[in-house]
């Protein structure tokens, strides 16, 4: 028997395998994809502070050092935000398979192409083993704790706990990664706009010279993301002149973070818990976090010999002590910002600084972004919401 198996070999997933095979226990990471990596659902940013979890990220893994980033008012118009740290645009499919390696090397046993379609249970309520398949053979494998690292899209979470993405709190995505684009390479590029991107945002990662992710996010509509990516490749020939070379479609939460994440000898972690930024929809770094938390709460519990909810719940405690409660704030932002027209958010441009932008992101001085939208008599219960 595993001490403890991982279900998804993310960067939630792998993190958590990682700290806890560093910490002597016997781990198995199951995940369905043919090749850990692929297909990328992401649009591969991340920031360089990041290496404090993750440790130095290998240049294979980097596609593009960025400084900063220029964020577009509707009407053209732009601030360049420039970070102290600045970030990187990954190579996932390289990034990923690094992380799944760091794990391996640490002790912890990945297994690709695997699906896990059941959780297994005891009679007392336990979780205690997974149900799958690896290449066409059906198996079943025990272990003291289940790890929930699936992404927002598995029926596993909603099975063990309930779980499940309200339609209104995620966003339908696209992307394209581009070859022959022209686009200030070491900025990433967002695009806001209540008409080209409703709810959510246009974005331009560049991956060197030339070469950039462009996508978008919406609130699920009947208008297909595809729909809104034509109009604007068709707004921007410096862009929509470039040529497809992939095409990635999928969901992404942008609220929702779940309240309770265990149950007897279960955890949920990452995106399957929407441990996601809700401004950006950047889950890497939040990912990491969620994982290597987890790993320590079960580590705790393993060492007592309980794996019980009650025990486990420490893990809710920490996780919203230390994160949940800063991305509720975010989320606030959010809400705030899907409710602007485009003559809004031109104004902004006008009333806000770069850094503003950035501490917004962070959950940080929403009081300065309030103050402005309270100079219109209309959002002055918009920004009421906000603070």
């Amino acid at each position: 028997m595993n001490d403890v198996i991982v279900i998804g070999a993310g960067p939630a997933g792998v993190s958590c395998a990682k700290r806890l095979a560093e910490n002597g226990f016997s781990v198995k990471v199951f995940d369905k994809r043919a090749e850990i990596g692929a297909p990328k659902r992401c649009g591969e940013g991340i920031s360089e502070s990041s290496q404090r979890l993750l440790g130095k990220i290998p240049d294979k893994c980097i596609a593009q050092k960025i400084r900063g980033a220029r964020l577009y008012a509707p009407d053209g118009r732009y601030l360049d935000a420039i970070l102290s740290e600045g970030g990187f645009v990954l190579e996932r499919k390289v990034f990923d398979k690094w992380l799944a390696e760091e794990a391996v090397k640490a002790g912890a046993t990945v297994q690709a192409n695997t699906f896990i379609s059941d959780l297994i249970r005891d009679s007392r309520g336990y979780f205690v083993g997974v149900k799958g398949e690896f290449l066409g053979n059906e198996f079943e494998e025990k272990a003291k704790v289940i790890v929930c690292a699936t992404g927002a899209e598995s029926p596993l979470r909603t099975k063990a706990l309930g779980v499940f993405s309200k339609v209104n709190l995620v966003d339908s995505c696209i992307q394209y990664e581009m070859a022959n684009v022209d686009v200030v390479p070491d900025l990433i590029h967002i695009y806001l706009s209540s008409v080209l991107a409703p709810r959510g945002y246009v974005w331009v990662f560049p991956k060197g010279e030339h070469r950039a992710n462009v996508g978008l996010g919406i609130i699920p509509q009947e208008k297909k993301p595809k729909a809104y990516m034509d109009e604007f490749l068709k707004l921007h020939p410096e862009i929509g002149k470039g040529s497809i070379l992939e095409v990635n479609a999928g969901c992404v939460p942008v609220g929702g973070m779940v309240e309770n994440m265990v149950a007897n000898g279960f955890v949920l972690c990452g995106e399957a818990a929407n441990h996601v930024n809700p401004i950006h929809g950047g889950g890497i770094k939040e990912a990491v976090i969620s994982g290597q938390m987890a790993a320590d709460v079960i580590t705790e519990c393993l060492k007592k010999n309980d794996v019980s909810k009650t025990a486990l719940s420490k893990f809710n405690e920490l996780w919203w002590k230390e994160r949940g409660n800063h991305l509720k704030k975010v989320e606030k932002l959010r809400e705030t910002l899907e409710k602007l027209s485009d003559s809004d958010l031109n104004d902004l441009v006008d009333a806000l600084k770069p850094e503003d932008i950035i501490d917004f992101t962070r959950g940080a001085k929403l009081s300065v972004l309030a103050k402005v939208l309270m100079r219109k008599p209309r959002l002055v219960s918009i920004a009421r919401h906000l603070l």
